[in-house]
């Protein structure tokens, strides 16, 4: 600590091997005699600049002033001032001669002159970088004539260096001193070091010496001097070599040529203070200025300010020099974002901004802040992350997904707003791959499970297209236990008909994954109820599937006849990652548009899974609304497709969720099912299948199958099955607890064909498939009726 101490107060420490950093390779240019190395700290290798000074002996004139340089830029701090680190003296010896040297350590600068080279800027954009630039210095040359009353006396490119951000910075303080035109002794005191001055850079009566005009002066003439020859040799390109040479205005912009003139007025007192030259000049009026001032400023503009700055910057920043843009704006905008102070607008301009970047740049400059921006609590700018993820998810490492990112993200799975939902379900398609299993078995799935019975029909189709995207990451186990059941229970039976489309490409999709006991016992009855589905398109493909796996069954059959016993199951080998993606089903929380706009069905093979493109997609506000039929083995009419909430009775079985159904006997989830028990009828199937044995009498007249199951006694006669028929209510509602008695309904077109699936108690897809379907005319004679709606009779 007391070496630290007097390193502070007395800048010097006791040599160059105490130096804490490494000098590197010099610049070309340094102001006056010093040197300006490249260096990087010892203790984490950080780069910084180290400026060296030698003179012959300890009383050397140089030495005196870059002892005087040192104690002045230590203590003076101002933005646009260069920063101070570290200063030492070493004394080294060869021979008889001995050599002097001040070590002074500033942050990484890098002369102007070769920073200039180094951009290139050429037209508007290198005048607009001009401009930021002086405008940067001329605060730094008000701050010490006008706030401290001191004079910097060498102000000229030289002097001035460029941070790895590219502002610029007034540095070379050798000849620094107060300055009072009251006190003779202020002057005197910055005229002994004077001779360092080049005589090109010197004002007429500093070339004279004259101290009482000096002392009559304003304490801003020299140096206003100075920052007119700053600008001559940064517009002209070339080093002033003489006085007269300030006369030549011809590379000087019109804007700022009166007060360059102003700057360079012959009579002290009427030099331009560079206070006024920044509050009044036209030529600081641009945008590159002003947007970098708007983002210093942020925390004092109001909302709707910031609001419309950041809308606008993404389209600003194309204008802006690119390099400027990156490396000044971008960790400004950064910065702000981090720490709450910028609106969540401003995160598109900095995904466009990084979007520039290379990726080794990206990773180590933007990835950081935003991974932190994943804990943010404000909406806006979670919805903005998600929905650009796909910039960046790719850049981000599988530690820092599931450990860091993957933990905010799942928070939107439960989120009120169902918009934030599809993003957080969509965004898992990139992030996926990088989560380990037991984040995926543990957390994904739970989260699945609840948006497979989203309120949200957009949200439930999604949800399975993610999982036929994301089976590949899943393990053997979790895949058996999953998939079919995600599937087959859930989707083929959704009353959304892209959620049943869906789950057929799905399943086809995933056909690899399946072993041929599973395809013939779980996967085909619950595909091939799908043929007479109302929807056409659903229909086309449960068509297509039922091709595409009796296929599969053939091919496995071929080769147990063929005495290829080495084979258990299908050997048809998992599809590679994300080789054949299922598009997203369109939503209706983003986009509207009409079924037959978007709807068609896309070819199913063994070899190329069913995707879903943009012609697959289905607007979710004007899709129909009927519910498709479904079949079980107990034919329980009790259950209701539509999805009241996320709390829906439907579980993933081992999958802990928190979601119980509310009949135990019966669990329709994604529970393992026991494929080769054959269930026992019951007593509604023993009457259903008893019924079917009978003849059946044909109505005199055709009509289409009812909307609605209707319910009657087991033991009424079929040829009394009309007369006992309650009209059909003319407006279709939800039944609320619907039971079936023991029979079905002759004019039901699933009647004829209904048989215990071998293993499955898949639910039916609908009740029924006209809504106009005209009422039986009512007979005499008693009836039971089991009232469905308010409106029957």
């Amino acid at each position: 600590m007391f070496k630290f101490l007097k390193g502070v107060v007395g800048g010097s420490g006791t040599g160059l091997k105490d130096l804490p950093y490494n000098i590197g390779d010099p610049y070309p240019s340094a102001w006056g005699s010093w040197t300006h190395f490249r260096g990087t700290s010892k203790d984490d290798g950080s780069p910084v600049s180290i400026f060296s000074l030698s003179g012959s002996n300890a009383q050397d004139g140089h030495l005196a002033a870059g002892r005087n340089g040192v104690k002045r830029l230590r203590t003076v701090r101002h933005p646009n001032i260069l920063s101070f680190l570290h200063s030492t003296e070493a004394e080294t010896t060869d021979g008889s001669a001995s050599k002097v040297t001040i070590y002074m350590v500033t942050e990484p600068v890098m002369p102007l002159s070769e920073k200039i080279k180094e951009l290139g800027l050429e037209g508007t954009q290198r005048d607009e970088y001009y401009a930021w630039g002086l405008h940067q210095v001329a605060k730094a040359v008000s701050f010490l004539n006008n706030d401290c009353k001191l004079v910097h006396g060498n102000v000229c490119m030289a002097s001035v260096v460029v941070t790895p951000t590219l502002d610029w910075k007034l540095h070379a303080f050798d000849v620094l001193s107060e300055f009072d035109g009251n006190n003779e002794a202020s002057s005197g005191q910055m005229l002994q070091y004077a001779w360092l001055i080049g005589s090109q850079y010197k004002p007429m009566e500093l070339v004279k010496s004259d101290l009482a005009v000096i002392r009559k002066s304003p304490a801003w003439a020299i140096d206003s001097w100075g920052l007119g020859c700053l600008i001559y040799e940064i517009f002209s390109g070339l080093k002033l070599v003489k006085t007269e040479e300030l006369r030549n205005t011809a590379s000087i912009p019109k804007s700022l040529l009166p007060d360059y003139q102003r700057l360079l007025s012959s009579m002290p007192s009427r030099r331009l203070n560079t206070s006024k030259l920044i509050e009044n000049s036209e030529y600081f009026q641009n945008k590159l200025v002003d947007t970098i001032h708007f983002m210093e400023i942020l925390s004092l503009k109001d909302s709707v300010e910031k609001d419309t700055f950041f809308r606008k910057l993404p389209v600003l920043a194309e204008q802006l020099p690119r390099q400027i843009v990156l490396k000044k704006l971008l960790p400004l905008l950064a910065s702000a974002l981090e720490f709450g102070s910028a609106a969540a607008p401003a995160l598109t301009a900095l995904l466009k901004m990084g979007s520039w970047l290379s990726t080794e740049e990206f990773n180590a400059k933007l990835l950081p802040t935003i991974v932190k921006l994943f804990a943010s609590n404000d909406r806006a700018i979670r919805t903005g992350l998600l929905q650009h993820i796909d910039q960046f998810g790719e850049s981000l490492s599988s530690q820092t997904v599931d450990e860091q990112v993957y933990p905010h993200i799942a928070t939107g799975f439960s989120d009120t707003s169902a918009f934030l939902r599809e993003l957080t379900l969509k965004s898992m398609l990139v992030l996926a791959p990088k989560l380990s299993q037991r984040t995926i078995s543990g957390s994904l799935l739970k989260h699945l499970s609840k948006l497979q019975v989203d309120e949200e029909p957009a949200i439930r189709t999604n949800t399975t297209i993610l999982l036929g995207n994301i089976a590949g990451y899943l393990n053997e186990g979790t895949r058996k236990r999953v998939l079919i059941n995600a599937f087959t229970v859930r989707a083929l039976r959704d009353t959304f008909s892209p959620a049943r489309g869906a789950g057929i490409m799905a399943l086809c999709a995933t056909s690899g994954y399946y072993d041929s006991t599973e395809i013939a016992t779980r996967i085909l009855p619950n595909v091939v109820v799908l043929t007479i589905d109302p929807d056409s398109d659903v229909r086309s493909k449960s068509f297509q599937a039922v091709d595409q796996f009796l296929q599969l069954l053939k091919q496995n059959n071929e080769k147990e006849i063929s005495g290829d016993t080495t084979a258990a199951g299908l050997n048809i080998p998992s599809l590679p990652g994300n080789a054949s993606l299922l598009g997203w089903a369109m939503s209706s929380l983003t986009l509207k548009g009409k079924p037959s706009e978007h709807a068609s069905s896309a070819p199913v093979s063994s070899n190329a899974p069913l995707a879903a493109t943009s012609s697959d997609s289905i607007s979710v506000e004007n899709a129909p609304t009927m519910a498709p039929v479904r079949v079980s083995s107990s034919f329980d009419l009790t259950e209701n497709h539509a999805t009241e909430s996320p709390t829906s009775t439907d579980g993933w079985g081992e999958v802990e969720n928190g979601i119980h159904d509310e009949d135990e006997t019966e669990k329709d989830g994604w529970d393992e099912l026991e494929p080769l028990e054959e269930p026992k009828p019951s007593p509604a199937l023993a009457n259903i299948q008893a019924a079917q044995k009978r003849p059946v009498s044909q109505p005199a007249q055709t009509k289409p199958p009812s909307s609605r199951s209707t319910a009657r006694p087991a033991k009424d006669d079929d040829d009394l099955w009309g007369s006992i028929a309650a009209p059909a209510p003319r407006t279709v509602s939800k039944p609320l607890n619907l039971k079936a008695s023991g029979t079905v309904d002759d004019d039901d077109p699933w009647a004829a064909i209904a048989a215990p699936a071998p293993m499955t108690r898949a639910k039916p897809l609908s009740a029924g498939r006209g809504r106009g379907s005209k009422p039986a005319a009512p007979k005499l004679g008693a009836q039971r009726i089991n009232r469905t709606s308010s409106t029957g009779m």
